[in-house]
């Protein structure tokens, strides 16, 4: 019988002569028409109303059940991408690989990423600090012969060691940026902090205009470092302008300062390169306004992308340069 069937063609109809049996009409080659008659209870159900409250029920606990299941897979990618961004921002936090193979598998080529790029940064580092210092005892013995000269020849050759004193510096300053500590980030009041920056200046017998559109916010950065590259911008403003402007503006995912002067500025096609460590520019921003080695820019820029900000260089109002320095929130 069940061979049979198995070959049946079609079927001809249902017929539901009460609300108690069904009868199915089926064409079977090579027979006559066939008819199966059951009781309807067998193919519906009795309670049809307890169906759906079952179906409801038990579709309830599947989706709870999938909802934590779900949660607790993309939990550990939650943590890798949040290790990831404050990677991103200068911060290390602290991550360990968990979940499925594939996401410890990721997590782990993060950790190896994260550990070749701190060595990275340290040998640079080192080797920089140690070029640095090595050449300060040959910079001394050269000075020494010098002051040595006739006043005549000395003049010239006393103004080349003191370049290149100033070139070590810049050398110890960006090799020390580099290797700072970029975990301990510390509340500071950005207003209170321009302030006193503006203060130290005037003492220096230098004016900076300051100029606050924000209100007293604390920021969570490093203050020393930040500090560092407001001095290498307001120095640069100096040298190549008569007039320095210091401002303050904040919005939901960034703190900006920035710096004016109505020195002669930077073309738009060279402001990409004036962020690369000893970029020399044009001329008018060269070494004929001070001694300058081309590093306060990098720095400043470094110091920034270490608080998840960036550096932006344009046309300050009325001509000079313009720069934002933004560190993230």
């Amino acid at each position: 019988v069940i061979r049979e069937l198995s070959h049946v063609a079609s079927l001809r109809g249902v017929d539901l002569p009460d609300n108690r049996i069904v009868i199915l009409r089926m064409a079977i080659p090579g027979y006559e028409e066939l008819e199966l008659t059951f009781a309807r209870r067998r193919v519906s159900a009795s309670n049809p109303h307890q169906l759906i409250v079952n179906m409801v029920f038990f579709g309830g606990i599947f989706t709870i059940i999938a909802f934590f299941y779900l949660r607790n897979q993309l939990r550990p990618i939650t943590r890798l991408a949040a290790a990831a961004e404050a990677f991103g921002r200068g911060q290390n936090v602290a991550y360990s690989p968990s979940g499925a193979i594939e996401v410890r598998a990721a997590g782990d080529a993060f950790l190896n990423m994260r550990s070749r790029i701190e060595r990275h940064i340290e040998q640079r580092t080192l080797i920089l600090s140690g070029v640095s210092h090595d050449l300060r005892t040959p910079l001394t013995r050269l000075k020494l012969g010098v002051s040595m000269l006739e006043d005549g020849d000395r003049k010239p050759l006393e103004q080349d060691v003191e370049d290149m004193r100033i070139l070590l510096d810049e050398f110890l300053v960006y090799a020390k940026t580099l290797g700072e500590d970029r975990s301990r980030n510390e509340p500071v009041y950005a207003i209170s902090f321009l302030d006193g920056l503006v203060k130290d200046y005037a003492r220096m017998g230098q004016v900076v205009q300051l100029h606050i559109d924000a209100d007293e916010a604390v920021v969570m950065m490093r203050e020393n470092m930040v500090k560092r590259a407001l001095e290498n911008l307001l120095n640069n403003a100096f040298r190549y302008g008569d007039q320095t402007r210091l401002s303050l503006y904040s919005d939901a995912a960034f703190i900006t300062f920035r710096v004016e002067d109505n020195g002669p500025g930077i073309p738009p096609d060279q402001r990409e390169n004036a962020l690369k460590p000893f970029a020399r520019l044009d001329p008018a921003r060269n070494q004929n306004k001070g001694s300058s080695v081309g590093l306060g820019l990098p720095i400043a820029n470094d110091i920034a992308r270490a608080h998840g900000g960036h550096l932006i260089l344009s046309e300050a109002q009325g001509g000079g340069l313009c720069v934002d320095m933004r560190i993230a929130k």
